[in-house]
């Protein structure tokens, strides 16, 4: 069975991202894009929610042939380009996905069942990156198996939490460790 593994980074106070759904606010520290890319080698399947997709999309793909750009920013983009691709969202057509051609869509009220098959069909990991509300139902409908939380060093006191409310989920602590030379710290866990 194929895993799903969440990957997003936070702050120790619990945001998501900052005010306004800002993401860079976020600590961003060295052993980001390196730990991304890693996530990125060991999966077949990118999971994102419309906004996320989105933002990829309009990030990701030129990155490979821009002149200067570090290594690790261009080996995700071809990572990016190469990866099968399921985006939930109730509103993105086929002909929105461009120029990303390996793209299903799936509808928010049957993303559950989907990812439940992919889990079950053959592969490596699926990966979610982004995606709060995304991997918040997936997370509470039992079909995460590892949250990959980089821990960075800023206090937001404000902006998008991490959860979004409803029934708490117990974890199991799986490791923690630095990454890179910054001072971001991987937590993982794993749903009881």
């Amino acid at each position: 069975m194929r895993r799903l593994i969440v990957t997003n980074i936070i702050t120790p106070d619990g945001y998501h991202s900052g005010p306004g759904g800002d993401v860079m606010a976020l600590p961003f520290q060295p052993g980001f894009d390196e730990y991304n890319a890693e996530r990125l080698r060991a999966a077949d399947t990118l999971l994102l929610g419309r906004t996320s997709f989105e933002e990829f999309k309009a990030y990701w793909p030129p990155v490979a042939d821009t002149p200067g750009a570090p290594p690790v920013e261009r080996e995700i983009s071809r990572l990016n380009d190469a990866i099968d691709k399921v985006v939930v969202s109730d509103s993105l057509t086929p002909g929105q996905t461009a120029p990303w051609t390996n793209t299903e869509i799936v509808k928010r009220s049957a993303a559950r069942d989907r990812v439940a098959e992919l889990k079950r069909g053959p592969g490596r990991d699926i990966v979610v990156f982004g995606s709060r509300t995304l991997w918040n139902d997936l997370l509470r409908a039992g079909l995460v198996d590892e949250l990959h939380l980089m821990i960075g060093p800023a206090l937001l006191g404000d902006g998008v939490r991490v959860l979004d409310g409803g029934p708490s989920v117990a974890l199991h602590l799986l490791e923690t460790r630095p990454l890179g030379s910054g001072q971001l710290i991987l937590a993982r866990y794993a749903p009881r």
